[in-house]
C-alpha cells in the first residue's frame, strides 16, 4: 500500500461498515490515524483491535450533536490533531409515496442524513481552523442529483449535503481546507441489501441482483468509492474543493439500469436501525 497519509488523522462516521469501513481500512493501510465513529458497537469494536493502535473506535449515534463533537475532541485528545473528516454516516430512511410519508421518520432521516454532516462540518472547521488546513468530504447520493432514484426525504438530504458542502467549501477556502463531495452509486452494502434483497444479511442475493442491473461489467464496491475518498482528502486534489464527484459508472449523467430506477427495491421496507451509514 502506499503512504499518502503518514501522519494525518481522520475521523470516519458510519466506519464499522460498508464504504466507511473501507476508507477506515484504506486511510489506514496508508499510513493515518483513524476515528471510527459508529452507532454499531461490535463491528467497530473488533475493527479497531483489528488495526491496531493507530485506530479507536467511538460509539456515536451522529444524529446527536455531542456524539460527533465528541469524535473530533477524540481524534485531537489521541493523536493529537484532526486533517480529514469524512461525513458518511446515513440511513435510507421510509420508502414509499408522499402522501404516506410519516413525519416523525422524516426527521429522523434529516437528523441523521444532514444534521449530521453540519455537525461533522462545525466541528471538524473548530479544529482545522486554527491549524489552516484540512479536508472535509460527505457521502451524497445520485438520488440528491436525480428524481426517482431513491426515498424522496433520503433524496432530500443527499441534494442538500451537496449545497452545504459547496457553500462551506467557499467559507473555508481561505484557511486552505477543503470540502468535497462523494456521490455513491448502488453500492454492495448491508443498507443496499435491505432495499434490494430484503434484509441487510443478504449480500449474496444484493450482489446477484446488482450483477444484473449493473452499469459497468460488475457492480459497484466500497473499495471502489474509497479509493475516490482517498484522492479527495490526498494532496494530488490539493486544488480540488467545492465538488461533487459521482462514483457511479454515469449513472448521474444519464439514468441507468440501478436496482432502484428499475424499481427491484421491497417498497415495504421502512428505516434500517442498525445502518447509520451509506
Amino acid at each position: 500500500m502506499g503512504d499518502r497519509f503518514i501522519g494525518r488523522v481522520a475521523v470516519v462516521t458510519g466506519g464499522a461498515s460498508g464504504i466507511g469501513e473501507a476508507a477506515v481500512r484504506e486511510l489506514h493501510a496508508e499510513g493515518a490515524s483513524v476515528v471510527i465513529a459508529d452507532i454499531q458497537v461490535a463491528p467497530g469494536q473488533l475493527l479497531a483491535a483489528e488495526l491496531g493502535n493507530k485506530a479507536i473506535f467511538l460509539e456515536a449515534d451522529v444524529s446527536a450533536e455531542s456524539d460527533v463533537a465528541a469524535a473530533v475532541d477524540a481524534a485531537v485528545s489521541r493523536f493529537g490533531q484532526l486533517d480529514i473528516m469524512f461525513n458518511n454516516a446515513g440511513v435510507m430512511g421510509t420508502l414509499g409515496p408522499i402522501d404516506s410519508t410519516c413525519i416523525d421518520d422524516a426527521d429522523r432521516t434529516i437528523a441523521i442524513n444532514l444534521r449530521s454532516v453540519i455537525s461533522g462540518m462545525k466541528h471538524a472547521a473548530r479544529v482545522m481552523k486554527p491549524r489552516r488546513c484540512g479536508v472535509i468530504i460527505s457521502t451524497s447520493s445520485p438520488a440528491g442529483m436525480l428524481g426517482g432514484v431513491g426515498p424522496h426525504v433520503y433524496s432530500a438530504t443527499k441534494a442538500a449535503v451537496i449545497g452545504i458542502s459547496n457553500s462551506v467549501a467557499a467559507e473555508l477556502r481561505p484557511f486552505n481546507i477543503r470540502v468535497n463531495t462523494v456521490v455513491p452509486g448502488a453500492v454492495v452494502s448491508p443498507m443496499t441489501a435491505s432495499l434490494v434483497a430484503g434484509g441487510p444479511d443478504h449480500l449474496d442475493q444484493a450482489l446477484e441482483t446488482m450483477n444484473d442491473t449493473a452499469l459497468m461489467s460488475r457492480p459497484l464496491l466500497p473499495a471502489d468509492v474509497a479509493a475516490a475518498v482517498l484522492y479527495l482528502a490526498s494532496d494530488a486534489a490539493a486544488f480540488v474543493t467545492g465538488v461533487t464527484l459521482p462514483v457511479d459508472a454515469g449513472m448521474t449523467g444519464a439514468i441507468g439500469q440501478s436496482p432502484f430506477a428499475t424499481g427491484k427495491y421491497d417498497q415495504s421496507v421502512t428505516v434500517f436501525e442498525a445502518g447509520r451509514r451509506t
